[in-house]
């Protein structure tokens, strides 16, 4: 199976040779705006979206008919869109992974498999709970995509009455890391998050 792999982060050697050697799929990375005419050319079985900070047009959607999905890092409908890791924290909603089918909207999709993610917030950072979240949904994806690319999960509409933030909702926000940045302690963080909106 030929897959068109959008991601605009480095993703790590091990999954990517994973997905060569040992789940053995043809795999074409792309981190640049997709349109029809190339994915015409490309003609990939199936997309996988993960870390791809492009929207995907609604034409590609309907070119891939329902075999495109996205690897999220958070637990839907909770923190859709820009930073969930960080907003997981703040809001104190529930953290974890999910995989979902890409519709028109922003990790509105349909979910095909998710993980609850534990956080012990007396010793996570920002850093390592990003890296944490990043781990897990590599892995849920190995454990899955046999499932996911056979079509044997029922697809879960989502209960969108979790939360959705963008990307200018974090630059509100971005002060607080000016002094440790992301390995800022996630307790440390909720604290200055709190002195901030009391201002």
């Amino acid at each position: 199976m030929k897959i068109l792999f959008l991601s605009n982060n480095e993703i790590s050697d091990d999954f990517i040779y994973w997905l060569k050697n040992i789940a053995k799929e043809e795999i074409v990375l792309y981190d640049k705006p997709m349109n029809i005419e190339l994915l015409k050319k490309i003609k990939p079985n199936f997309i996988v979206s993960y870390n791809y900070r492009f929207i995907i047009k609604q034409e590609i959607i309907n070119y891939m008919k329902n075999n495109i999905i996205n690897l999220h890092i958070s637990l839907l409908p909770w923190n859709r869109g820009a930073d969930p890791n960080l907003w997981s924290f703040l809001e104190d909603t529930p953290k974890g992974v999910t995989i979902h089918i890409i519709d028109e909207s922003i990790d509105t999709g349909p979910i095909l498999v998710q993980k609850e993610v534990y956080m012990d917030e007396s010793i996570e950072t920002l850093k390592s709970s990003y890296e944490k979240l990043h781990r897990e949904i590599q892995e849920l994806f190995k454990r899955s995509w046999s499932d996911i690319k056979n079509k044997k999960l029922k697809p879960i509409y989502q209960n969108l009455k979790g939360s959705l933030h963008y990307k200018n909702d974090f630059k509100k926000i971005e002060c607080l890391l000016n002094k440790k940045g992301w390995n800022i302690p996630t307790m440390e963080f909720k604290k200055e998050y709190k002195n901030l909106r009391g201002k």
